[in-house]
């Protein structure tokens, strides 16, 4: 997966506004709305960029309650990683799941709309789950910073 400095700066601003038009884009990086189109199409076929969202306030939307949570598995199998790895993936609640190293397995970001709704989450979800040793819960009292911007760079050519 290769790209050049124009799609150096075409990823830097598509990460902080990517509902700008191919015209607006083509503006800010030096080349044509048709050109931008075609590097866009490009780098997503090529999964450079894997997704366009839109980072929604959980609050806004019912969901205030935001947690960070520690998993530590009972073994680390391939078997039982891929397994909470989908059952991740299904699951509404989880917003981010992280498979990491370190003292816990995975690290998710959950949300919920009520403390009471996050206890039977955790039923379901943890204590339910035999392959599951333990976790712990941190709360998140306030998001300082929501993004998913990527430092881009491009390499130089000796």
């Amino acid at each position: 997966m290769q790209y050049d400095q124009i799609d150096a700066r075409i990823l830097e601003v598509v990460q902080k506004n990517n509902r700008l038009t191919s015209e607006a884009l083509g503006e800010l990086v030096g080349l044509s709305a048709t050109g931008c189109q075609r590097r866009l199409k490009r780098l997503r076929s090529e999964r450079i960029i894997e997704a366009d969202v839109s980072i929604i306030s959980p609050r806004a939307v019912g969901r205030p309650i935001q947690m960070l949570v520690l998993v530590t598995l009972e073994r680390e199998r391939s078997d039982i990683i891929d397994k909470f790895k989908k059952a991740i993936k299904s699951s509404v609640e989880v917003v981010n799941g992280f498979y990491v190293t370190g003292e816990a397995d995975f690290v998710l970001y959950v949300t919920a709309r009520t403390m009471e709704e996050y206890e039977q989450f955790t039923r379901v979800f943890f204590y339910e789950n035999s392959d599951i040793k333990g976790f712990k819960t941190m709360v998140i009292m306030d998001r300082v910073k929501a993004s998913f911007a990527i430092p881009i760079e491009v390499a130089t050519s000796d």
